[in-house]
């Protein structure tokens, strides 16, 4: 009869403190609060809520002589650590979402909010990670023979944890990759990267891989030891704004002048040129040929993929079509 009435005691006042708290945070979301504590009761109510009635319940259920009651008493107990660990996880997701509604949407515009959004998830990961460990750890030491085993395992139990290192090596140098890409300053979510010839934008950084959204529309999922292990460009590490380059293969009698003109009606023609810079250039001379440069600014990865195409396109029409003598040809010495 206590053990039921402690019960109905702590299940009421969960119901009462459950009401009682809703009011309180809505009068106190009204103010400038309300973007954290609104989010935060509408995930944490039912986890709060049960860690307070399980709680309860351990507490009031007497350890009692009889095996039924300590097997009853220790389940409530893992029930409660399960619990609390799970409203731990949806106070880290809370603030993780929290954080990123407090960030400006449009992220491809501020290295500062690239960044962030970079580091925050894998933060939240790591810390879920670690709170699901201590959690099963605390699980454990609540089982007899595991506590009481202690320095007897202890050397059997660095033989397996060294098994498992050397099998599971690979997942944990991509995790500890992960955490160091976060914070290397390398790159971030929302950035231009070329990867074996292939340039896309960085979708998300997790802590085993990173996903790229490529030119075309795939996807490429690198584990995250490419980044540390191997070279890659980074477009919009300090700016978003990309400069694309288009090489092109002409005569030695071709005029350059007139071929920067017609770059610059091409270029100042196109809606995807960004209006800040372009220029064209000799850039490299062969005996054959005279090597000829474009460069021209865009908004975006995609802006200066299309662009770079049009600029391509337009010249090599223009010269097919009005100067077809400046492409390039092999000459010849005849000597009788």
């Amino acid at each position: 009869m206590r053990t039921a009435l402690i019960v109905l005691a702590a299940l009421t006042a969960a119901v009462v403190v459950d009401v009682v708290s809703g009011v309180l945070i809505r009068r106190a979301a009204r103010g400038r609060y309300k973007w954290l504590l609104e989010p935060l009761r509408h995930a944490c109510r039912r986890p709060a809520a049960a860690v307070l009635l399980v709680g309860a319940l351990y507490y009031a259920l007497p350890p009692g002589p009889a095996e039924w009651q300590r097997y009853l008493r220790h389940s409530v107990l893992l029930v409660l650590i399960a619990l609390s660990s799970w409203l731990v996880i949806r106070t880290l997701h809370v603030a993780e979402a929290v954080s990123f509604s407090k960030l400006p949407s449009d992220l491809v515009k501020s290295r500062r909010i690239r960044r962030a959004r970079t580091q925050i998830r894998p933060v939240r990961r790591l810390t879920v990670a670690v709170v699901t460990v201590v959690a099963i750890g605390l699980i454990l030491i609540t089982f007899r023979p595991v506590r009481l085993a202690g320095i007897s395992i202890l050397t059997s139990a660095g033989v397996i944890g060294a098994v498992i290192g050397l099998s599971a090596r690979t997942a944990l140098g991509n995790a500890f990759a992960g955490i160091q890409i976060a914070f290397a300053d390398g790159m971030h979510v929302g950035d231009v990267l070329v990867v074996d010839g292939e340039w896309g934008r960085v979708e998300e950084v997790k802590l085993t891989n990173v996903v790229i959204r490529l030119w075309d529309n795939r996807v490429l999922i690198l584990p995250t030891t490419y980044f540390t292990e191997r070279p890659f460009q980074n477009w919009t590490r300090n700016e978003f704004r990309v400069i694309g380059k288009v090489q092109i293969h002409v005569d030695h009698t071709a005029d350059l002048d007139d071929l920067r003109r017609e770059a610059r009606r091409l270029v100042e023609s196109s809606p995807l040129w960004d209006r800040d810079q372009w220029v064209l250039q000799m850039v490299d001379a062969t005996p054959q040929t005279v090597v000829i440069e474009v460069q021209a600014s865009a908004a975006d990865g995609a802006s200066a993929w299309n662009l770079r195409c049009d600029l391509r396109e337009g010249l090599v029409g223009y010269l097919r079509d009005h100067h077809p003598q400046w492409l390039p040809r092999t000459r010849s010495e005849y000597q009788p």
